[in-house]
């Protein structure tokens, strides 16, 4: 090997030693093995320089260590020879510069890999103490209503403002504005905190609970304020349902979804089959946080659902749910004046919209002893058709001689719902059937653990920019047509809390999957209500009304 070719195998040393150490840097955990021998790296640059294209520029291409060196076309003189001794010298000072440099840079691979490791080891401790602290995730919702109530006969005005020629007003209004804090606590314990300050001057604590996991059979057990298991419209989150109010049976069976108490929630294995089931107080303590009364109004809740078609090829495009819930509940009907608690034998409902009384109404039952729900929820998602409804029945039962007397003014409503005789035994029910459609073909997904309904992704983001090129790119995000029939009835056994009849059409556009605008179109019709009746309670037609309502939401 000539002197030249030895500067060049030398060249070629160097650069192996900064690939090796540069690769060390970036992959890590890489010895000294592992980067290959340098003669094979010199063979890997010899067949590239044979394979290199002729007349390439100083360090365009790789030498040859086996050839007079060639410099952009330019042939050096021929090298006078040598003393044999002189060049058996100089190979021998080559090779062992060599082998000084290699080792050299086997120190410095070898610090370079007890660095790393060490860094490695720092990253795994500090992973490991941040599993022995709580952690935390903020979030929040903002939902901003406009409401027109275009039209409404004079029964209906009487409910809402006790004048017949005095219809309800137009509004702009927070329905939201929530910020939620929730985490979990290191041996399997979590907690969850809600609040709600749509009216300033009021916050309502939603939800407020702490709770065990990783409990037996895929279980969690939640002690606080929680919602409790009725009404799948309830149970789903507002930032994900069809429409922006909840139907008329699920609001009036389960005002408010949420109470005080301790409820266990599992699921098998495979999420196909889940179910909840706890204890409740009746009253709603959102607004003070705290139940004060010799009765505790009770109430055992519970719901099993299925999903058992779940098509996970599709990514759920396709899935068929099927739920039953219960409660058995009992309310203090015998309440008087100077207790604190309230009789919570009462059922009541706005109009699909925020309006400021709520249209259907039983009022406090007088005598109201127990009362019991029975409902059943079916979903039928075919791709971007959803068909989905529900149905609760609630019978009621008085006390035989109630110490309660019929109050002539019951929440100081313009009417009142109550013949002069109550029936020990009513009945009370209502449901709801809907239809929507992805016109942009999206899909509503489900989550079957909780048998609830998820969020939404567009396709496509909605978006209006300007292009470098001139022009404008706009991105659609994802539309949604829907329609809706809601029925419920609170007339029976002398309770004129009216008859409901409800029809909605909305169109939702999702332009982010946490953004969005739902427009509902409600037309309805209320019978047989003591409220609208400005001298007494016995049942009259309160008439129709026209409601257009808009929602702008935002989640984070």
């Amino acid at each position: 090997m000539s002197l030249d070719q030895r500067c060049i195998r030398r060249r070629m040393l160097h650069r192996w030693i900064g690939v090796t150490l540069v690769g060390s840097a970036i992959f890590g955990n890489v010895s000294f093995a592992d980067t290959g021998d340098f003669d094979g790296f010199l063979t890997a640059a010899s067949a590239f320089q044979a394979e290199a294209p002729t007349g390439i520029g100083t360090g365009s291409a790789v030498p040859n260590v086996n050839e007079t060196p060639n410099v952009d076309g330019f042939v050096p003189d021929a090298v006078e020879s040598v003393p044999a001794g002189m060049i058996e010298n100089a190979e021998e000072d080559a090779d062992a510069d060599e082998a000084t440099d290699i080792e050299k840079l086997s120190e410095k691979l070898a610090a370079l890999q007890e660095d790393w490791d060490e860094y490695q080891g720092e990253l795994k401790a500090e992973a490991a103490a941040k599993k022995k602290k709580s952690n935390y995730k903020l979030g929040g919702r903002v939902h901003i209503d406009q409401w027109t109530f275009s039209e409404s006969d004079e029964g209906i005005n009487v409910i809402e403002n006790e004048d017949p020629d005095f219809s309800p007003e137009n509004r702009w209004l927070f329905r939201r504005i929530r910020l939620e804090l929730a985490g979990e606590v290191p041996q399997n314990m979590l907690y969850r905190i809600q609040v709600d300050f749509n009216n300033p001057a009021s916050a309502e604590i939603k939800d407020a609970y702490l709770g065990w996991t990783n409990l037996p059979n895929n279980q969690t057990l939640i002690l606080g304020h929680q919602k409790r298991p009725l009404g799948l419209d309830h149970l789903n989150s507002s930032r994900y349902n069809v429409f922006t109010e909840r139907p008329l049976a699920v609001e009036a069976f389960n005002e408010d979804a949420r109470r005080f108490g301790l409820c266990m929630y599992g699921h098998n294995d495979d999420e196909s089959v889940g179910w909840a089931y706890g204890i409740y107080n009746l009253e709603n303590i959102s607004t003070d946080g705290r139940f004060i009364g010799d009765s505790y109004q009770m109430g055992g809740y519970s719901r099993l659902w299925s999903s058992p078609w779940y098509d996970e090829t599709s990514g759920g495009r396709g899935y068929l749910h099927l739920a039953i819930a219960g409660a058995v509940a009992k309310p203090d009907g015998d309440v008087g004046d100077d207790e604190t608690n309230s009789n919570e034998g009462r059922f009541r409902t706005r109009p699909l919209a925020r309006s400021d009384q709520r249209w259907l109404n039983t009022t406090r039952i007088p005598g109201a002893d127990w009362y019991q729900h029975i409902a059943f929820e079916s979903i039928l998602n075919l791709g971007s058709l959803q068909i989905t409804g529900e149905y609760i029945m609630t019978p009621l039962q008085r006390e035989a001689t109630p110490g309660a007397a019929i109050p002539a003014d019951p929440d100081d409503l313009p009417g009142y719902a109550f013949d002069a005789n109550l029936s020990r035994n009513m009945f009370f029910h209502g449901g709801y059937i809907y239809a929507s459609y992805f016109l942009t073909g999206e899909h509503m997904p489900y989550q079957r653990s909780s048998g609830t309904l998820d969020r939404v992704k567009p396709h496509e983001n909605f978006f209006l920019v300007d292009r470098m090129r001139g022009g404008r790119g706009l991105g659609w995000g994802a539309w949604q047509v829907a329609a809706r029939y809601d029925f419920l009835d609170l007339t029976d056994g002398g309770v004129n809390g009216g008859v409901g009849h409800m029809f909605t059409a909305g169109l939702n556009w999702h332009w982010t999957p946490y953004s969005k605008v739902q427009n509902n179109l409600v037309y309805g019709s209320i019978d047989d209500s003591g409220l609208a009746n400005l001298t007494g309670g016995t049942a009259v037609d309160a008439g129709d009304f026209l409601i257009f309502g808009s929602r702008f939401m935002i989640d984070f």
